[in-house]
């Protein structure tokens, strides 16, 4: 951020980059339905006296002769101003920066390249869902207001600040006066906006968005001060007290998101320990769930009293998907951050809320397999990583385990692949890759193909590591394509009438000079192959390379590889397919006399091929040049 050279108290600073593009989307009436900036400031006004609350346990003084917490809404038509304040923990100089000039998110360019883009194509409703995600709503007041004025006191602190922007990439900082703690956030509304200066507009507004925040929200009319709020916590309520419209604007208030909940699980466990929960599987997937901290967003609340937003032992990171609350009823009021670490109370609450979502993933999966397979598409490397990690409900996590399959376009499921293997077939076999559509075209799944063998395509980086892990389904093994031993001999491949019987190897029609082109191709190939043989698994394709049996997968060496985990590759065998017109003539040029010297570049050629066709690069491109030059010509 740039600093004004000006000599007054006041500061000139600029917005970080992102900040100005999201501005700009703002500005251009990204939201289809401006009044939901209420909702934003008013969200962000109760979770700073969440905050304070929290606060005061450990330092009663930060509330001292203000303890009763509020939001309060005023209007003044006559300056066409609206000021939205709370006596909540207020911000200091830094946070101010911090909150309001940045966006400090990994991935956040990416996100707003995608708003752009479906903006461009007029899906203005997607791009309200994205920009929700970054838990920025602030920015929602430029909708509606031509300039933005925050003027806020931390507790407990000496000075006020206020920071001031019309959102056209700069905004200003100075201290202010502020007699006690907390922020205003003052509008001055655009002329096209003047509905909002109406006090039945704005009732209606948190009528419809906020009621169910649990901190007083009072409008202020001349002298009157009206709450316009219920005020009480939603998760106390029993389910037939709430409405399906108050479900979805506590999720959205929560999760600072504004998608629709996918799944909603509203419970109260009683018996040894007492607690009740509102939490939300959402619709689509947070831009920010597979940041490296793999941080929960599930609030803690203990008798009301919000404690924090990050408890680390409530949920295992796999589960970082759900938003809402947690109320516990046996926790110490006084329970600090460190004190909820090996807390056998919050063991068993977490051992309850797993249970609970796993039971309702389980029923929309058996129930609605078509919108089980848009949470899929959201959340399943999620599920996977419990797969990794989880072993207490590593059976329930792979009942839940979608994935695409050779076997049509849609999602299979475990149990799906096993009911469906072929006579002879005792292994689940499995690809993984970067994408699915290149799975598809792998030369090491044709003679899989041939035979109606049905191959899972992975493409999640996750999928790596969990399926060795795991090893098994039920009693099933897991076995990748990609690795030698592949025995297809035994299962019946899809033309025949009759189980296959593997050729002999001296027979004619398949084995003319294979022997001697195997010899003649190890040779030439020296150590950059571990070994060269025939191969069952090949239909179209000429050469493939694969594993050694037992070693790394060939996708997984390449992913340690990347992230510099392993410095060298395992030399590959490379198989053949005998049935190849290309195999079968360097066979009979093998067989002739001085025939290493014809097929040299032809088997080193054939080498770089199994290397491309694998998404890797040559090991010599210019001398693959020269070879494919040579042979060009030739050729014409």
């Amino acid at each position: 951020m740039a600093k004004s050279s000006a000599k007054n108290k006041a500061e000139k600073l600029s917005f970080q980059a992102e900040v100005s593009r999201l501005l700009h989307i703002v500005a251009h009436s990204l939201y289809s339905e401006r009044e939901i900036f209420l909702r934003e400031l008013i969200s962000n006004a109760s979770d700073a006296c969440d905050r304070l609350r929290y606060e005061a346990l450990t330092k009663p003084k930060l509330a001292k002769g203000d303890s009763d917490l509020h939001i309060d809404i005023s209007i003044n038509k006559h300056s066409g101003l609206i000021t939205i304040a709370d006596n909540g923990i207020g911000m200091n100089r830094k946070e101010l920066i911090e909150n309001l000039g940045t966006i400090a998110r990994s991935g956040t360019a990416a996100i707003l390249d995608k708003i752009a883009s479906d903006k461009t194509k007029k899906k203005d409703k997607d791009g309200v869902n994205l920009i929700g995600q970054f838990g920025v709503g602030f920015y929602s007041a430029f909708m509606v207001a031509e300039e933005v004025t925050v003027i806020t006191k931390k507790a407990g602190a000496a000075s006020a600040f206020q920071w001031q922007s019309d959102g056209n990439g700069e905004f200003t900082l100075s201290e202010a006066e502020r007699d006690s703690r907390g922020t205003s956030v003052t509008l001055c509304i655009k002329e096209d906006a003047k509905e909002f200066l109406e006090p039945d507009r704005l009732r209606h507004i948190v009528k419809t968005y906020s009621d169910h925040i649990p901190v007083p929200i009072n409008l202020l009319e001349g002298e009157t001060s009206n709450r316009i709020n219920d005020a009480s916590a939603l998760w106390t309520r029993t389910r037939n007290q709430i409405k399906g419209d108050q479900y979805k604007e506590f999720y959205h208030h929560v999760a600072h998101a504004n998608d629709d909940p996918w799944a909603t699980l509203h419970f109260r466990a009683e018996g040894v320990i007492e607690y009740s929960g509102l939490l939300f599987i959402p619709t689509a997937r947070p831009f920010n769930i597979f940041h490296p901290d793999r941080k929960n967003q599930v609030k803690l609340y203990v008798k009301r009293v919000f404690i924090t937003d990050n408890c680390e032992e409530l949920l295992p990171s796999w589960l970082r998907f759900l938003r809402g609350v947690v109320d516990s009823e046996d926790l110490d009021l006084n329970v600090s951050r460190e004190m909820l670490q090996n807390n056998p109370i919050v063991a068993k609450i977490r051992k309850g809320i797993v249970t609970r979502v796993l039971n309702e993933l389980k029923k929309r999966a058996t129930k609605e397999p078509d919108s089980y397979a848009g949470f899929w598409d959201a959340f399943g490397p999620l599920i996977k990583e419990g797969l990794y990690e989880n072993f207490e409900n590593r059976s329930d996590l792979l009942a839940l385990f979608r994935c695409h399959s050779t076997h049509g376009e849609g999602l299979v499921s475990l149990a799906d692949y096993t009911q469906r293997m072929k006579k002879g077939q005792d292994t689940i076999y499995y690809i993984t890759g970067e994408n699915i559509e290149s799975l598809k075209k792998s030369p090491q799944i044709e003679g899989f193909q041939s035979r109606d063998i049905e191959v899972l395509l992975l493409a999640d980086p996750i999928d790596d590591f969990w399926v060795p892990s795991v090893g098994k389904y039920e009693e099933t093994p897991f076995k990748s394509v990609t690795q030698g031993g592949a025995d297809l001999s035994d299962i019946k491949s899809a033309s025949s009438k009759k189980k296959k019987t593997p050729a002999k190897k001296d027979s004619p029609s398949t084995s003319e000079g294979i022997e001697q082109l195997i010899t003649v191709l190890k040779e030439i190939y020296g150590e950059s192959v571990s070994d060269v043989r025939t191969s069952e698994r090949l239909t179209a394709s000429a050469v493939c390379l694969v594993a050694e049996e037992g070693s790394l997968d060939m996708n997984l060496e390449r992913l340690l590889q990347q992230h510099q985990q392993l410095d060298k590759k395992a030399s590959r065998i490379l198989e053949l397919n005998p049935d190849h017109e290309l195999i079968k003539t360097l066979a009979k040029t093998a067989k002739k006399k001085n025939g290493n010297d014809q097929i040299a570049d032809a088997a080193l050629l054939l080498l770089d091929q199994a290397h491309i066709m694998e998404g890797e690069s040559v090991t010599d491109p210019v001398a693959f040049a020269r070879r494919m030059e040579t042979f060009m010509k030739n050729g014409l």
